[in-house]
């Protein structure tokens, strides 16, 4: 009975040995299936065995040996496993080179994402990669894409504005929108969807050589008193030149092909965002900048004399801006040449450029008038305001400051008063000035003044006090009778006596 026993636990045992080994050759290692006895040894089939039971170092040989699959997803899923592998075997630089072969083949930053990956997600290499190529956000990024949409805006004012000369409109507003669009470049840039939009890379270098000619265009058109003709254009021809090169290299290029271009700066060290002519176009790019900035300020030391108050501080606010930009572009393009994509001083010009369309962006709102310098729009029921730079809200708030001057501070009692005076209190050209009293007191400014101190006279002389004839003449700005009386007969058909003995007798 006992040996009939032990023959039964043999055969039990048996049993069992043969199970475990069967479900090992058909279904592999920890519930991954292993490939066939059919199957080549150095098979993917069998490097993705290895993989998936983690023994990297027996599979890394067997993807290599397959790595020069003629299928594209083949090779996609090789390098994969492969930069998988290497991370897993903490070798970084290796699984950071594969990762750059497959992303140059199928490039999908996500990956990066994968939990296997942790193990080498501290490391310098693998944590600059993924703060590049993986979409976010910062404030910076947040404060650049609102100003570049303010900017649009304001071009969009400023086109449609007809009251202002159209040529410098349409110099100020290409003006802005260079600059908005350089802002947004770089908004795209510090998110690091550059890499999900291609086509966006370098979207605004081709303007590069366009800043200082059409500021200085701009302030030739404003300044002077001829229209801008073809010679002018000669100004534009770096631009176009830059552009034409740019569409053979980059703009003609597909979104892979960008990209590509992109992770070649990024490998070799760069700012994947950049030209790969950065140093040329920053050179060239400055010294634009510089020479036109001085034609600007050739400009703007003549025919001062015709431009209002406030447009001259304008035009000297958008100088200095400019001129600061400049400066602070040279160290800027030192800044970038060296790789770096941060900082105060990668900011710092970018910020001055926000200045600069936050600034003509309240100027288009608050004082549209200062735009067409000497030049404006046609006034059909005044004719010969036709270069004043009014418009009907500037025009309703200076006669609102100029009632205040009359009614409140009595201004016509200077006795030296003139048309110079009152523009230069209510900051404006003595032209604007003439053209608020014509169209909104229908008089000219000497009758306007006059009417206003005949009217005073009246109201002194009614009252009872010791003021003769003479003191209300003086008390109300004449400095002779003669004048007092030829103006006061003017008004009320009658002399300041005869004036006088009417309300003793009523």
């Amino acid at each position: 009975m006992r040996q009939s026993t032990n023959y039964i636990v043999l055969l039990l045992l048996w049993l069992n040995v043969t199970f475990a080994h069967s479900l090992t050759v058909n279904s592999g290692y920890g519930g991954f299936p292993a490939p066939t006895s059919e199957t080549f040894k150095d098979s993917l089939d069998w490097a993705d065995y290895y993989f998936n039971i983690h023994r990297f170092e027996e599979a890394v040989p067997l993807y290599k040996k397959n790595l020069d699959a003629t299928n594209k997803e083949d090779k996609i899923h090789i390098l994969k496993k492969l930069a998988l592998s290497k991370a897993a075997l903490n070798e970084p630089e290796a699984s950071i080179d594969y990762i750059y072969d497959y992303f140059h083949i199928d490039f999908q930053p996500t990956f990066l994402l994968h939990e296997d990956f942790d193990g080498i997600r501290q490391n310098e290499e693998f944590s600059k990669l993924s703060g590049t190529v993986l979409p976010k956000i910062n404030a910076w990024s947040i404060f650049y894409f609102f100003v570049s949409l303010i900017g649009f805006y304001v071009t969009f004012m400023l086109i449609i504005n007809k009251k202002i000369d159209k040529q410098a409109r349409n110099l100020i507003a290409t003006f802005v929108f260079i600059h908005s669009l350089f802002i947004l470049n770089i908004c795209i840039n510090q998110t690091n969807y550059v890499f999900e939009f291609p086509h966006t890379y370098l979207m605004s270098t081709w303007s590069s050589f366009l800043y200082g000619p059409l500021l200085y265009l701009y302030f030739k058109r404003v300044s002077k008193s001829s229209d801008l003709n073809k010679t002018d254009l000669w100004h534009l021809l770096p631009t176009v030149i830059l552009t034409i090169y740019l569409i053979f290299t980059v703009y003609g290029f597909s979104g892979t092909e960008k990209i590509n271009q992109m992770l070649q700066r990024l490998e070799e060290g760069l700012n994947p965002g950049d030209s790969t002519k950065l140093l040329l176009v920053v050179a060239f790019k400055s010294l634009s900048l510089a020479v036109y900035a001085l034609f600007v300020h050739l400009i703007l030391g003549k025919n001062k004399s015709e431009l209002s108050k406030k447009t001259r501080t304008w035009q000297k606010n958008i100088y200095l801006i400019h001129v600061s930009y400049v400066v602070v572009y040279l160290i800027y393009g030192v800044y970038i040449v060296t790789g770096n994509n941060s900082g105060i001083l990668y900011h710092a010009p970018i910020v001055l450029l926000s200045t600069m369309v936050l600034y003509v962006g309240y100027a288009a709102n608050v004082q549209p008038d200062v735009f067409s310098g000497r030049y404006a729009y046609t006034n059909p029921l005044f004719p010969k305001y036709v270069k004043s730079g009014l418009t009907d809200s500037l025009s309703q708030e200076l006669k609102q400051q100029l009632s205040d001057l009359f009614h409140n501070e009595k201004l016509y009692r200077k006795s030296d008063i003139n048309l110079d005076m009152v523009a230069e209190k209510l900051d404006t050209t003595r032209h604007n000035a003439s053209q608020l009293i014509n169209e909104h007191f229908n008089m000219s400014f000497r009758e306007f003044v006059n009417s206003h101190r005949i009217q005073e006279a009246k109201e002194l002389l009614a009252q009872e006090n010791e003021l003769n004839i003479i003191d209300v003449a003086y008390e109300v700005g004449y400095n002779n009778k003669v004048s007092f009386n030829k103006a006061f007969k003017k008004d009320t058909h009658l002399t300041p006596s005869e004036y006088l003995n009417a309300l003793k007798q009523g």
